[in-house]
């Protein structure tokens, strides 16, 4: 099972809604998908119509006490399932501070999963925490949208220095542009200097959006409700470049 999250230092960047699409295109394509919702606020959980609770919270989760199998739930999309948020998750660090090898935490629960899918999707609450690099040691990729800020350009520099840290062990990055204005002078001049200042940037953005605002509304993936909104088209290239990042050439 490869490993993937969504994760930014930043909140409101648009790192859910691509938890939930991208987990909904690789679900589509073929590939059994598990979408685990970490973060306590259940955002995730929300869009896709699953009720943010987990028997007994994450700490028996993370301590191997409850089968996470028995938290998992269907979703309205074949061959996608859902661990729900809890909001127990946001005392997660302080249970992971009293494992033995905290950083195991996450990989563990997932390991108990892997022979039943093909991939599983983290959507990360925005920090950097002992849960956080967990999530680290467990992934092979990290998704990591990106306002056209300075700010937000900022958290992924921090990013990048935090991962070098860890050597080899550490995830491959995937950064993309998410919620662009091309409206805006300062979106449009990051969306052409970030891939050289990042080489290892995604060529698909996704726009800002009323599609995804409606994700809100609707309780469904923007590429499973309006498969040909311009939003649902970026998601889709954006999986692609995913899916070559996890599959090799």
């Amino acid at each position: 099972m490869k490993i993937v999250a969504t994760y930014s230092i930043k909140g409101g960047v648009g790192k859910t809604s691509a938890a939930v699409n991208v987990a909904a295109l690789a679900a589509l394509a073929g590939r059994r998908t598990l979408l685990w919702d970490l973060d306590p606020q259940g955002s995730a959980s929300f869009l896709l119509r699953i009720k943010p609770k987990v028997k007994g919270g994450g700490r028996k989760l993370v301590r191997g006490t409850r089968d996470p199998a028995s938290a998992l739930k269907g979703t309205d999309l074949e061959g996608l399932d859902l661990l729900p948020a809890d909001f127990s998750y946001r005392h997660l660090d302080l249970v992971l501070d009293r494992e033995p090898r905290p950083e195991e935490g996450i990989g563990r629960v997932l390991g108990a999963l892997a022979d039943d899918y093909d991939l599983a999707i983290v959507d990360c609450a925005p920090s950097i925490s002992l849960v956080s690099e967990s999530v680290f040691a467990a992934a092979d990729v990290l998704l990591v949208p990106l306002v056209p800020s300075t700010l937000s350009v900022r958290t992924l520099e921090q990013l990048h220095a935090f991962l070098q840290r860890q050597g080899s062990a550490a995830p491959q990055i995937l950064a993309f542009l998410s919620m662009i204005d091309r409206r805006k002078r300062l979106h449009r001049e990051l969306t052409e200097s970030l891939p050289h200042t990042f080489p290892g940037m995604a060529r698909a953005g996704i726009p800002s959006a009323s599609s995804v605002e409606l994700m809100g509304l609707d309780r469904e993936p923007v590429v499973a409700r309006r498969p040909r909104d311009r939003a649902a088209v970026a998601y889709a290239e954006l999986w692609e470049e995913l899916r070559g990042a996890l599959d090799g050439p």
